[in-house]
């Protein structure tokens, strides 16, 4: 089996790709230009020449069709794991993931359990263009029947996809891109998830807790690096969108009294105002202050000149946690 604990994300999702082909003949993986080309970021890169065409399928250029596939083939009893092009290109296949396979088992009663893995390169950093680094996980998180993932590690998306292909489900997993190649990742405490779909905590603090995931998970590591010891606090990494591990998240605020969440998504009717919410009912007794969400404004991804204005960083995540406990 291909190691993964020290692997990049690209690399690592490779590698769990190929254990997966190998050890399951029903897997295949199905998308635009993921055979010869190996994927536009080159995720898939030698698994058609090591697997053959029949196993990891070039789509054409249709997401609808991908995913339409990849529903059929799952109800038939194959594991197909579908790589859209980027999270933008997503909206066409929507109908296909929320009209029929999220429903598919309700509707048939449980007598069909399709497993149907559908990766997603997803948010900015890169400089890429209009359609090309958006993050739309709460689009998916909030659909019954989907389950969404957002790993900032390899070793994380590793686990994750070696669980999806077993759940009999569908599982939408987003993969930051600027996460693909990256190798100075700051610091975190290796301490193991609960459960498969659990948070993980990355870093220990007392004075406040900040939940975040998917890239921007390593901007607040670096910001809570810096600001120690000022100011300790802890991270919490979600893994997981949907479902989303309150539990952890609650036991994290009644140790710090006070929670920011942080992510890449539009602020508004996002993950952080589910979080905050669900804080609010469950937790409210904990709390020393208001939860505070630090995500952009509702507007669409800027163009590559002007995202780094979009965009949240390591000074605002520093700047809110200052103001936070002042």
């Amino acid at each position: 089996m291909n190691t993964v604990r020290s692997a990049g994300l690209a690399e690592a999702i490779n590698a769990t790709l190929a254990d997966l082909l190998e050890e399951d003949p029903r897997l295949l993986l199905l998308g635009e230009d993921i055979g010869r080309l190996g994927g536009v970021f080159r995720v898939t890169r030698g698994l058609r020449e090591r697997f053959g065409e029949h196993r990891v399928r070039d789509a054409l250029l249709a997401e609808s069709t991908i995913v339409g596939q990849a529903v059929g083939m799952a109800m038939s009893g194959l594991v197909p794991v579908c790589e859209i092009q980027f999270d933008g290109f997503t909206y066409p296949a929507v109908n296909q993931l929320v009209t029929q396979a999220a429903r598919i088992g309700g509707r048939w009663n449980g007598q069909v359990s399709p497993s149907l893995v559908v990766r997603i390169p997803t948010a900015g950093g890169f400089r890429g263009i209009e359609h090309h680094g958006e993050s739309n996980e709460a689009l998916f998180a909030r659909v019954p029947g989907i389950s969404v993932a957002c790993p900032s590690t390899g070793e994380d998306a590793a686990q994750i996809l070696r669980y999806a292909v077993t759940l009999g489900s569908p599982v939408v997993m987003y993969e930051p891109i600027r996460l693909y190649w990256r190798r100075d990742t700051p610091a975190r405490d290796a301490e193991p998830a609960r459960s498969p779909t659990a948070a993980r905590i990355v870093r220990r603090g007392t004075d406040l807790t900040v939940v975040t995931f998917g890239a921007i998970t390593l901007d607040v590591l670096e910001a809570a690096h810096a600001l120690a010891p000022e100011v300790d606090v802890e991270v919490v990494d979600l893994r997981w969108v949907a479902p989303l591990d309150m539990d952890t998240v609650l036991r994290s605020v009644a140790r710090t009294g006070r929670l920011l969440v942080v992510h890449e998504g539009s602020r508004d009717v996002g993950i952080g105002a589910e979080i905050a919410a669900s804080v609010a009912e469950r937790g409210f007794d904990a709390l020393r202050g208001p939860v505070h969400r630090l995500a952009p404004e509702r507007r669409a991804q800027p163009p590559a000149d002007f995202e780094s204005d979009y965009m949240i960083g390591v000074q605002q995540i520093k700047d809110e946690v200052l103001v936070m406990t002042k």
